[in-house]
């Protein structure tokens, strides 16, 4: 199963349309059940319609990455007694 810290890893690329068709439905099923990260991945949607919004049209792939990068350190530094099942194996 699909843990928080690992959606958080393959976010942008899901989003992008970038997974196979397995992990697409894998992500699918675990955010039909963590309201966290349907949040998560509602906020990152947001975030990358703004950038390309207001854009030159170029992405800096390089500030993009340490955004994904960031996101998934602080997920990996989020306590894991919150009470969401999904991050305990």
């Amino acid at each position: 199963m699909l843990m928080c810290r690992d959606l958080a890893e393959i976010a942008s690329d899901f989003i992008d349309g970038e997974l196979s068709g397995r992990q697409n439905l894998t992500v699918k099923m675990h955010l039909m059940m963590c309201k966290d990260c349907r949040t998560f991945i509602g906020n990152l949607r947001a975030s990358s319609n703004l950038l390309s919004a207001h854009s030159s049209g170029r992405v800096d792939e390089a500030f993009l990455r340490r955004i994904d990068e960031r996101v998934a350190k602080a997920l990996r530094a989020r306590p894991s007694d919150s009470g969401n099942s999904n991050d305990t194996p």
